[in-house]
């Protein structure tokens, strides 16, 4: 079967995909810069990988987009600081490779190539990984069958499956079972994962339930945010803040009024409005509509504050800090394509308010599960519940306690992986 798939994939569904990226690439400036920068990409390997020291073991992580590196950050972090390795990470967006070259604990970044066989089969060749690493969902054919070939251990972490997962389809399926088997370990983020993947026929020896990195992440990266001072120290005191994160226009149509008629019956609350992308324009819209209704400035403006009720963010990169100074937190996205990221917020041990749409996100779910995310769909639910967490100091309070408790119970999954991935090193 795997050979049947094998053709299939490279005569059919590889030229198909090209083709689509060719055309989008007219229409997406996205698209249109990764195609770009892939022309020189073997040269550039084979020029940064002489700087390596080749006696070393090489620890390969691959990941779509920046998001799905955070995940990985803290285990990269693990297995540098206790192992003599080189570690080579590779990029399919633009996003994820610009925003990271810099980063301290890769000794190479990179594209990876566009997945025909013939690119597979040079990658492979040139990098010889010792190990490889596919983050979450990224997972290209050519590849995988190229490193199954040369022997190399594959690893899938921080995998998701749903219930009705796509990849179960009839034909889908059959093709999944071909690619699943060849990884060494699966290493899911629930049992519930765990169970779905068992669909695909995984033998029992290649597939665990370890936990999601991303709580580690956003752990780590919240101590970080404790050590900055973007306020000048005092300047909330005797207050309380909110702080809606990520918002989308959606999100603000339905939010923004309650909270400046919430400051009006009670003026010691501050509105930290953080809008998902702070564009000029956006920016002059949110102060003509703010402007007679409460007083409002940038950050940027900050030196000049006059206790306004409404700080406007018009910055970008320090939204999970901004998170350390609320007392209760909406995340925006909720009532447009899928909310935001939950755990930012929830790991300081506070209420974290969003909208209807949370089927993108499990810890959404859970959170409302367990009680410490508050799902409001009108103005009128978002008055009253901002009026009742600002009134009610035991209620926020017990109810920021189980976010917290909710993050410091999913933490330890970047243990566990590295764990199985030095068994290998």
């Amino acid at each position: 079967m795997f050979k049947v798939w094998s053709i299939f994939y490279n005569a059919v569904v590889i030229p198909l995909l090209i083709l689509f990226f060719r055309i989008a690439a007219l229409f997406n400036s996205k698209i249109k810069t990764g195609l770009k920068e892939r022309k020189r990409l073997f040269e550039n390997l084979i020029i940064d990988l002489t700087g390596l020291d080749r006696k070393k073991k090489m620890v390969w992580f691959h990941s779509s987009s920046m998001g799905e590196f955070e995940q990985a950050k803290p285990i990269i972090k693990k297995l540098k600081s206790e192992n003599d390795i080189n570690l080579i990470v590779t990029f399919f967006s633009p996003s994820g490779y610009k925003n990271s070259l810099n980063y301290q604990y890769a000794d190479l970044i990179a594209y990876l190539p566009l997945d025909t066989a013939t690119n597979a089969r040079r990658f492979v060749n040139l990098v010889k990984p010792s190990i490889a690493v596919f983050m979450r969902y990224d997972i290209w054919p050519n590849v995988v069958w190229q490193l199954k070939n040369k022997k190399v251990p594959i690893f899938l972490v921080d995998a998701t499956m749903r219930a009705k997962s796509k990849r179960k389809w009839i034909f889908a399926k059959s093709f999944h079972k071909a690619l699943f088997g060849n990884f060494t370990q699966i290493l899911t983020v629930s049992q519930t994962d765990l169970r779905h993947f068992k669909d695909f026929d995984i033998k029992e020896n290649r597939i665990k339930a370890v936990g999601d990195t991303r709580f580690d992440r956003v752990y780590e990266k919240s101590i970080d945010a404790k050590n900055k001072k973007l306020f000048k120290d005092g300047i909330f005191e005797g207050k309380k803040v909110f702080v809606m994160g990520s918002s989308w226009e959606a999100d603000e149509n339905v939010v923004l009024d309650p909270v400046i008629k919430a400051i009006k019956y009670d003026p010691d609350i501050i509105l930290i409005l953080v809008p998902h992308e702070p564009t000029l324009i956006r920016l002059e819209k949110l102060e003509n509509y703010l402007s007679g209704k409460t007083n409002s400035i940038r950050f940027s403006f900050l030196n000049n504050y006059k206790g306004e009720n409404v700080i406007l963010i018009d910055s970008i990169g320090i939204l999970l800090t901004l998170y350390y100074y609320a007392d209760a937190a909406y995340v925006g996205g909720s009532f447009k394509q899928g909310i935001h990221n939950v755990l930012e917020p929830a790991v300081y041990g506070i209420p974290v308010l969003y909208g209807p749409k949370i089927e993108n996100s499990q810890e959404a779910q859970t959170l409302i599960e367990k009680g410490g995310g508050i799902v409001i769909r009108n103005k009128r639910e978002a008055y009253r519940t901002i009026r009742n967490l600002f009134s009610n100091d035991e209620l926020r309070m017990g109810i920021g306690q189980v976010s917290s408790k909710y993050i410091n119970e999913n933490l330890g999954a970047t243990e566990k992986i590295s764990h199985e991935i030095q068994k290998y090193i």
